[in-house]
């Protein structure tokens, strides 16, 4: 990635987009981020999808050099550990001042990155989270059951560890680089949502602003969802040891700087 860069053009901003087995996804969602009036820059994280993400993504850098990067991995090692990477990625390229997480398959309108990015770079942010439940619930084509699962999972997540923050498993969000650089990226515990929970959950431990900004999810139309019951599972446990560990922490506090 740091050989390619395009200067002095150089953007502010990196979009991370974890893939396995994308290949439906992967060109649509790359032309649709370049297509915005700011300049984002893409990474995407592929783990060894054998469907051949990579040489779509390796295609798409022909065209644009400089603005779209790979960092290939072995095998499906969770999205958590992707996004960390990705972090990592991105704070070795100083021009990099927010950070996105965001799918690729749609579910995140790449248009709404301008929110996000809004939020923080205008209106002052630390971090800017993708709302569905910020003002009611926009999801859309989701079976009843998971809309209210994933509803209640968060109104939980939300009364046992204080967050003022009500998509708390939102993975569609924007972080300043001096969150990514203050927080513990390497003990980040959790890969699944809980990764999100927890990631979420440090920000605001630190003393960092955090602001909602309302979007509408939509499910998914190509490719294969990766959620599973142990993923959900984890955050729901992994709630609890948030909280419980919390206690016997003492954060630095970001909100006076």
């Amino acid at each position: 990635m740091s050989e390619n860069l395009i200067k002095p053009e150089l953007s502010d901003c990196l979009v991370l987009i974890p893939t396995y087995n994308e290949k439906e996804n992967i060109a649509a969602i790359i032309d649709a981020v370049m297509a915005l009036p700011h300049r984002f820059d893409v990474l995407v994280i592929d783990d060894g999808s054998p469907d051949g993400t990579a040489s779509i993504v390796k295609e798409k850098m022909k065209e644009l050099p400089g603005r779209i990067h790979i960092l290939e991995r072995k095998g499906k090692q969770g999205l958590g550990t992707a996004y960390i990477a990705g972090f990592e990625e991105a704070l070795r390229h100083p021009q990099y001042e927010y950070i996105f997480e965001m799918d690729a398959d749609f579910s995140h309108n790449p248009n709404d990155l301008m929110k996000l990015y809004e939020a923080c770079a205008v209106d002052g942010a630390d971090m800017a989270v993708g709302s569905r439940y910020i003002s009611g619930v926009n999801v859309v084509n989701w079976p009843m059951g998971r809309v209210l699962m994933s509803y209640y999972a968060s109104a939980y997540v939300r009364i046992v560890t204080g967050m003022p923050v009500r998509d708390t498993t939102a993975g569609f969000v924007c972080y300043t680089r001096r969150v990514l650089q203050a927080l513990p990226l390497k003990e980040i515990r959790f890969k699944g949502y809980a990764f999100q929970i927890e990631m979420k959950f440090l920000t605001h431990k630190y003393g960092f602003k955090i602001k909602e900004v309302p979007i509408v999810f939509v499910n998914r139309v190509l490719g294969t969802s990766k959620m599973s019951s142990g993923i959900f599972s984890e955050a729901l446990l992994g709630v609890i040891q948030l909280k419980v560990s919390s206690w016997f922490t003492k954060y630095p506090d970001y909100g006076k700087h």
